[in-house]
Order: structure tokens, then sequence, then C-alpha cells
């Protein structure tokens, strides 16, 4: 799983270091994110099995959101978010590119799309009525 001598980790499974950095829920998700090449390591796609270590660049796609990030330590347990976040340090560029698409998404009104509350009784017996299969009563 992982290969560590006396003074510590050396190298540590691409999937378990996803998940102990909290990029993914579990490590299920984070190896599904690997096997479908939203991960790469250094430049290249890599499987879950592929060993992770200190210095490697990770490229990580997850829904809209890229991001790039330095290995800064390995852990093979999830911890805190604090901890989680000693682990890697994301690059400047990636930072702003991340910033400069949520302002993109802000300015094109793609919050907009949520609704500011949950629909009510009477909007849900609307909603149902809308659902419902049109049915004509000419027999």
């Amino acid at each position: 799983m992982s290969r560590h001598t006396d003074s510590g980790l050396h190298e540590i499974r691409a999937d378990i270091w996803l998940w102990a950095a909290r990029f993914f829920k579990t490590r299920a998700l984070a190896k599904q994110a690997l096997g479908s090449g939203r991960v790469e390591v250094n430049g290249a796609p890599c499987k879950a099995a592929r060993a992770v270590r200190i210095g490697d660049m990770l490229r990580i796609s997850r829904g809209e959101e890229r991001l790039e990030v330095e290995v800064l330590a390995l852990s093979g347990q999830r911890g805190p978010a604090p901890q989680a976040q000693a682990l890697y340090r994301e690059t400047e560029s990636s930072r702003r590119a991340r910033e400069v698409a949520r302002e993109q998404r802000r300015l094109t009104g793609a919050d907009l799309l949520r609704p500011s509350t949950r629909p009510g009784k009477h909007d849900r017996r609307a909603l149902r009525q809308l659902k419902k299969p049109f049915r004509s009563d000419a027999g």
C-alpha cells in the first residue's frame, strides 16, 4: 500500500493520497477519477495504484473546477481539513484561474439558476400537475 522507511513515508498510492488530502469524499470516488483520466501526475494520466511522491505536481479536475497542486507531504490517513491542506500547495496560476472562472460564473448568472427556497405545498402540487401525462377523455 505505501512504502516507507524509518524516516517516514516516501510514496503512497494516488487514490489514498487524494482521499487523505480531501479532494474526494471516498477512496472509491478518487479511484474513479483516476481511472477516468481526471487526475494527472506530472503531466501524465495515472491509475489509482501509481505512487505519489513529495514534489509531484497533480492536475485535478472536479466538475468545472480545475486544480494544480504540488505534493508537500504524504499521509495515508484522512484527518481534519487543516491537516489535509498541509499535504499540498496550490499553484498561483491555478488559484488565479479558479478565481477568474468563479467570477465568470457569477457574471453570466450561472448562480441564478437555483431557486432561492424549496418549493412549498402549492408549488409541489403545481409541479406534479405539470408532470402528469396528458390524458384525452375522448374515448
